[in-house]
């Protein structure tokens, strides 16, 4: 203290300085997006920093030494997004990603678009340079004087705008994220130059409270619900198909199968949010699906056919298929673009999908309790059960492959290894290609797997202000626009999202030498992720699809690569896979409670086809 006062007397500026009253720092534009990203419980920002954007790390760093939110280092910014895109279907909150601007905010463009096609909710923040260097070829100048990123933006996200004066934010950030997650749901774009980025806030705190903004809706259409009813209760044979947007829908729409005994289907991105075991279960409908699914659609005793929460694109139709596309079809959805898919659809019901069945659900029970004959009172007939074996309701191209001992192994086979060896609570994602094929086919994973019904008579958990529920279920593939190196990472994304759980990714050997480098991004954050390569020195659907087209054999084959080598050198654990023996002797307990990730190097029976019957049939007729 007495050397403080001496300090004090030698100097009298320094004295000056210290009895003025201390001010505190002001908060920029970048700090305050990072509160407003709190208030909606966001942990992570998934990216690479760059000179443009250079203000958005600083509030980072000072974000995470508070204990904020922090920045996860990516390898490429296409694998930004797609963490961010596997980070939302766990958690149910907000991915966030970011680049800089000129090629790193291009690199962005792929994960955003499979974002935009797969409906998940995504900020995306580009950096600029200054505004005044607009126009005059500054570096990696992405503007409309250069090269025009936000234009490049436009078709592949839900709002798109670039902030020119730190008054604009918090109004454009506020209608970007309200675009985001409500329906339907995607990414946003907000292109943000290095001056606005550094400027102060106008307001020190945020000045709109997001969770009164973003409130869900649960809207309900009466009319359309009692009409729908009505149909239910005229139906002689009903079947349900389950789409990939059923996710927070998915107890109630399974509760109301089994008080029905409906049986159902599930399109290919649907198939996780059940489990394979269901006693109502017939199998995937579309892209890898099964023909226990195609035959229970095609019954001619089948009268009403509910398509729930489905895209109704090529591969979740079985290439728009006619044993689904036609009059016996009512489509219930909240997103107004996949009912425009299906106007061949004899009615459509819009609205919260969870609500619409809630809704049935307290119907049935009033009913029952009143003891009117209603289809509510029917229950699942003795054979509609079905067995708990998935095998038996479920019909696969080849069974025998499923259980075969040979070397090298099977891809059936590991399918079903995997679903065995995993424990229930394992997140699955699998890659664009022979990878989502064989996943969508043949991974049954254990029986103990919970089948995902509500409480009868309510119980469940309530839509969050400005947050949906998790959706991606076990298994989660991409539809429509579906990037090879998705799942890679994806499968980052989604064990920062759920730390602790096993997450499985299963890609290719061309997916892997394109997106692999993430693996270093898994090992630097500790991740335990298992990634299964299927190595058959080949692009295995191209492949594939060529000889069953008979089309020239070009473009397709690669030189056989050592991944468990190379995941070595990226500072992963590794191990190399020939037969169902060397699964067999693996430690998967250890392996699942290992901080940081795996990589199965697995050399598949490279003739091995994949049941990809619906999609040469879409190629063939030029559809």
């Amino acid at each position: 203290m007495n050397a403080m006062v001496s300090l004090l007397k030698r100097n009298p500026e320094i004295a000056e300085i210290a009895s003025k009253p201390q001010v505190a720092q002001s908060t920029d534009v970048a700090d305050l997006l990072l509160t407003y990203l709190e208030q909606l419980g966001v942990e992570y920002v998934f990216g690479i920093p760059g000179g443009a954007i250079e203000p958005l790390f600083n509030a980072l760093a000072r974000s995470e030494r508070r204990g904020g939110i922090r920045h996860v280092l990516t390898r490429h910014e296409a694998s930004a997004a797609f963490m961010a895109d596997g980070y939302a279907r766990e958690t149910g909150k907000l991915g966030v990603c970011c680049a800089t601007s000129g090629p790193g905010a291009i690199n962005l463009i792929t994960g955003v678009a499979c974002a935009y096609e797969n409906k998940i909710p995504l900020l995306v923040i580009t950096g600029q340079p200054a505004l005044p260097s607009f126009g005059k070829n500054p570096l990696q100048e992405s503007s409309c004087t250069g090269i025009n990123t936000l234009g490049m933006f436009l078709h592949c996200t839900r709002y798109n705008s670039l902030i020119s004066h730190p008054k604009q934010f918090e109004a454009k950030l506020i209608a970007a994220l309200q675009r985001a997650t409500r329906t339907p749901h995607g990414p946003v774009h907000l292109s943000i130059p290095l001056d606005v980025f550094r400027q102060p806030s106008p307001n020190a705190f945020p000045a709109y409270n997001l969770s009164a903004l973003l409130r869900p809706s649960s809207l309900v259409d009466d009319d359309a619900l009692e009409t729908l009813r009505e149909m239910l209760s005229q139906s002689k044979k009903t079947v349900l198909l389950i789409g990939g947007w059923c996710g927070e829908a998915i107890a109630s729409i399974l509760q109301f199968a089994m008080l029905s005994g409906i049986r159902f289907v599930t399109t290919p991105d649907g198939k996780g949010l059940v489990s394979p075991h269901h006693p109502l279960y017939r199998g995937v409908f579309g892209f890898g699906g099964h023909a226990s699914a195609e035959a229970l659609l095609r019954d001619e005793d089948v009268d009403l056919i509910l398509a729930i929460g489905a895209s109704m694109g090529e591969w979740n139709t079985g290439g728009w298929s006619g044993s689904l596309l036609n009059e016996r079809l009512v489509h219930i959805d909240e997103a107004e673009d996949h009912l425009a898919r299906s106007p061949m659809a004899k009615f459509h019901v819009r609205g919260c999908i969870r609500s619409i069945f809630n809704r049935l659900i307290e119907r049935m029970h009033r009913e029952q309790e009143q003891s009117k004959p209603d289809f509510a009172g029917r229950r699942a007939a003795p054979e509609a059960q079905g067995s708990a074996d998935a095998d038996a309701q479920v019909t696969l191209a080849a069974p025998y492959e499923y259980r075969s001992d040979a070397t090298p192994i099977k891809p059936q086979r590991l399918m079903r290894e995997l679903g065995r060896l995993f424990p229930p609570t394992t997140r699955f994602l699998a890659d664009t290609g022979n990878s989502a094929t064989w996943a969508i086919h043949y991974l049954h994973p254990l029986a103990d797997r919970r089948l995902g019904e509500r409480r009868l008579g309510g119980g469940e958990r309530k839509r969050v202000p400005g947050r949906r529920n998790a959706y991606g279920g076990w298994l989660r593939v991409v539809m429509h626009f579906a990037p090879m190196g998705w799942a890679i990472g994806g499968a980052i994304g989604t064990a920062m999202g759920r730390p602790g759980l096993p997450v499985v990714c299963i890609t290719g050997d061309g997916s892997m030498l394109m997106n692999g480098q993430e693996v270093s991004a898994a090992v630097a954050e500790n991740l335990c992720v298992i990634f299964v390569v299927l190595n058959d020195s080949a692009l295995g659907m191209v492949k594939h699809g060529q000889r069953l087209a008979g089309a020239e054999q070009i473009g397709c084959t690669m030189p056989a690569t050592d991944f468990a080598m190379l995941a070595r050198a990226l500072g992963a654990n590794a191990h190399t896979i020939r037969s169902p023996q060397d699964l067999a002797e693996l430690d998967i307990a250890a392996i699942c409670a290992r901080q940081g990730p795996t990589v199965l190097d697995v050399l598949v029976d490279v003739d091995e086809v994949p049941p990809i019957n619906a999609r040469m049939r879409v190629l063939a007729n030029n559809l």
